[in-house]
């Protein structure tokens, strides 16, 4: 951990998959129901959900390969969305301790900033009863650029009111601390979720195992 002073904290972005909800079950199901369409060999769990993190196009561009026409990435694309806009909440759900973290947040502004697209993360999170703790979700498809592209994250606190100093981005990959980093956030990954993060080369100024640990470390002493 760097040497960040947690109690002048007042708002937080929070990265969706990985972070608030256990999605990864239902993404990788939706991958390689789109593979199969194509007449091409499913994949790994592990394999999938490591492309995850930069967004459906990105996801399922890597997931098909380089060398795939651009025709067959716009098709899969359309597969994939297709399948998990009626899938993504067969076996999605949110992280222990996340409702109880962001009740106790309740006086902090707080957004979700996701690479997923912007109205399926907001019927995921409102059949979760996590909607009502954010004041907005922001999705891959809300600003020109997607994480870790510092301007949506810029663009959400100027809308919350918050100074990027007096921020935290809560992320569980690389994505979500670069974009801390980028925008001049602290940065807060979590233990647990299935993004890519490489502590070494992307350190977080703290790592927490639950999101209830936020809470008691951004509350001022006294």
């Amino acid at each position: 951990m760097r040497n960040a002073n947690f109690s002048t904290v007042r708002a937080f972005l929070f990265d969706l998959d990985g972070t608030l909800i256990d999605s990864k079950l239902d993404l990788v199901n939706s991958v390689n129901f789109m593979l199969s369409e194509m007449q091409r060999e499913v994949l790994p769990l592990a394999t999938v959900a490591s492309y995850i993190g930069h967004g459906a196009p990105r996801l399922v561009a890597d997931v098909l390969g380089p060398d795939t026409a651009e025709a067959d990435r716009r098709r899969g694309l359309e597969i994939f969305l297709a399948h998990y806009s009626k899938h993504n909440l067969d076996r999605t759900r949110a992280y222990p301790g996340v409702r109880e973290g962001l009740e106790a947040l309740q006086d902090r502004p707080m957004a979700v900033l996701t690479n997923k697209p912007r109205k399926m993360s907001v019927e995921i999170l409102e059949a979760l009863g996590l909607l009502k703790s954010f004041r907005a979700v922001y999705g891959g498809d809300s600003f020109e650029k997607r994480k870790p592209d510092p301007a949506g994250a810029q663009a959400i606190l100027k809308d919350l009111g918050a100074l990027p100093q007096g921020s935290a981005m809560v992320g569980d990959s690389d994505v979500d601390i670069l974009t801390a980093r980028n925008a001049g956030m602290l940065a807060i990954a979590v233990n647990y979720g299935f993004g890519q993060h490489d502590r070494q080369a992307q350190p977080a100024d703290l790592y927490v195992d639950s999101l209830q640990e936020i809470a008691a470390l951004s509350t001022p002493s006294r």
